[in-house]
Order: structure tokens, then sequence, then C-alpha cells
């Protein structure tokens, strides 16, 4: 019978590890079970690191001093005015095939239909492109602007800058087209304001662009 727990066998194991130098004391769980651990961490049975060194509590990336953690309007004037150009491309390119379409419902395939369906899609593309694009330059503009000015961000800014922008872009024709256009860019832009606070407006946390 094999007694692995005889003190001969202790120490002749023991005596091995001592001479490799890999020997650790053996305890049995009666004296283990004595020995308090208040105050000691869990620590991974996968890894010998302290898990509490793992945790994240800072964000992981590092700001310059002064800078905020959420984009400012000058910086997402690249991507709107981009955007809407894109956007604008896109639609114009699917409204022009669309009326290129009905417009030579009554010619057979051939190359002179096919010239004036390329030649109807980039022009109302080109022309989609420029008008989306204008708009959001004049907002990106007006937000800048006014966002230097107040020395704040906030939904006010928004509000203010789309309903100039409108007011502008309409301005030529007459103040009758200019209030119009304010009234549409007053609209738009005050449900982009309300969609951005739905969540804080339902208790929730709001979330940044």
């Amino acid at each position: 019978m094999d007694d692995n727990n005889t003190p001969a066998s202790g120490g002749f194991k023991g005596g091995l590890g001592s001479l490799f130098g890999g020997g650790t004391p053996e305890y049995s769980n009666t004296e283990l079970s004595g020995v308090p651990l208040t105050g000691m961490s869990p620590l991974s049975p996968y890894l010998n690191v302290d898990p509490r060194y793992l945790v994240q509590d800072n964000d992981e990336f590092i700001l310059p001093t002064g800078a905020n953690k959420t984009r400012g309007r000058f910086e997402l004037a690249f991507f709107t005015i981009g955007g809407c150009c894109i956007t604008g491309a896109a639609f114009g390119a699917l409204n022009g095939f669309r009326m290129g379409v009905t417009e030579t419902r009554g010619m057979p395939w051939s190359k002179p239909r096919s010239v004036q369906l390329l030649n109807m899609v980039t022009r109302q593309g080109a022309s989609w492109a420029n008008t989306l694009g204008s708009v959001a330059l004049l907002y990106s503009v007006f937000g800048v602007v006014i966002e230097k000015a107040r020395g704040a961000e906030d939904d006010l800014n928004t509000v203010a800058a789309g309903t100039l922008t409108g007011m502008l872009y309409k301005s030529t024709a007459g103040l009758k087209g200019a209030a119009r256009g304010g009234l549409v860019g007053l609209a738009m832009s005050g449900l982009y304001a309300l969609y951005n606070n739905w969540d804080h407006l339902k208790g929730r946390s709001p979330s940044h662009y």
C-alpha cells in the first residue's frame, strides 16, 4: 500500500526538492483551514495576476490639455459637408435615372438612349450634391461662428445655425422666401435637437456623437 502522508515520505520529497531547488513546503488541509483570508484579493486561477490591475477605470485614450471628449463643430464640419455631398449625389443619380427612364420610355434601348440616361444621371447627381453641400457648408460655418461667439456648445447653436442657414439660402427669393427658409431651417434643426436629446428627455443618459 502506498502511503504518501507518512513523515518519511514527506521528508524524502522535501530532501529531493531541496536538492534540485524546486522544493515547496507542503501543508495539510487542516493547517490551511486556520489561515485568515481577510484582506487578500482574489487571484485568477489561470493568471497569477491581481484582477484589480486589469480593470480600466479611466479612459483608454489620452486627450491634449484643454481638449473635449467629444468632437466640436469644426471637426464635425468636414464629415457633415462630405456626407451631404455624397448623399446628394446618390439621391440625384437615382432621381436622374428615374427621370431619364420616364423621358425616354418610347425609345428603344440603344446608344442614344443610354447617353441620354447617363447625361440625366450626371446632371441630377451634380445638382443635388451641390445643393446639399452648399447647405451643409452654410450650416457648419454658422455653427462654428456661433459656438466661438457664445463660448458654449449646446442645442441653441444648432437651432440658430439651422435658422440662419435657411434664411440665407432662400434670401434671393426676397423677404418672404427668406422667412420661409428660416422657418424650414428652424423646424429641421429643432427636430434634430429633439432627437439628439430624446434619451435625456425620457430620463436616460443622452448619447453624444
